[in-house]
């Protein structure tokens, strides 16, 4: 993988901290939304969008992570926090993503949507796709890892399974190897 592009092409999918920025277009619609990432399906030959596919996989996509959305066709940024995160989500999905690297997941988003969004993960992670989490709150770590890779200044510093990842042994990990470098 050495482009974003490879990174795709091979089932990776990224999932941005700022999904404002990098993750949705805002002014336009859900299913739009749900569909960039897959635009070569959704399109045909003269470059007409196939609607009652992207319909279909839009509404699949809202059905199954539960976006709350009147309609496929509202505009993304009028939706809240969790639930622009849902459709970036979604976006991956309907790529067939099999990584998905969510960086910062639950940032600004309420309580609530934090726990459907680690949820979600769960079940992704229990359907076989591989999640690699860069969390915004260490606490977090713990409870939704199965290995930990600690990094400290862009190196790995230590390795950790669940039983060993706690909230008070990860940072000495960092730590002892800040000292050393």
């Amino acid at each position: 993988v050495r482009t974003p592009l490879d990174a795709i092409r091979n089932g990776i999918g990224y999932l941005s901290e700022d999904r404002k920025t990098f993750g949705l277009a805002l002014g336009m619609p859900v299913k739009d939304n749900i569909t960039m990432a897959f635009m070569e399906e959704v399109t045909s030959r003269s470059g007409r969008i196939k609607k009652d596919m992207e319909r279909q996989v839009s509404e699949r996509y809202v059905r199954d992570l539960n976006i709350r959305t009147p309609y496929i066709s509202q505009i993304v940024k009028n939706l809240s926090g969790g639930n622009q995160q849902k459709v970036v989500i979604a976006k991956w999905l309907s790529r067939n993503a099999n990584v998905l690297i969510f960086d910062e997941p639950t940032l600004g988003i309420d309580v609530g949507a934090k726990s459907a969004i680690y949820e979600l993960m769960d079940q992704l992670a229990a359907k076989g796709a591989g999640i690699i989490m860069i969390p915004s709150e260490p606490p977090e770590i713990p409870g939704m890892s199965d290995r930990v890779v600690v990094l400290c200044q862009a190196r790995v510093s230590g390795f950790l399974d669940r039983t060993d990842a706690t909230n008070e042994k990860i940072p000495t990990y960092a730590a002892a190897f800040a000292r050393t470098a």
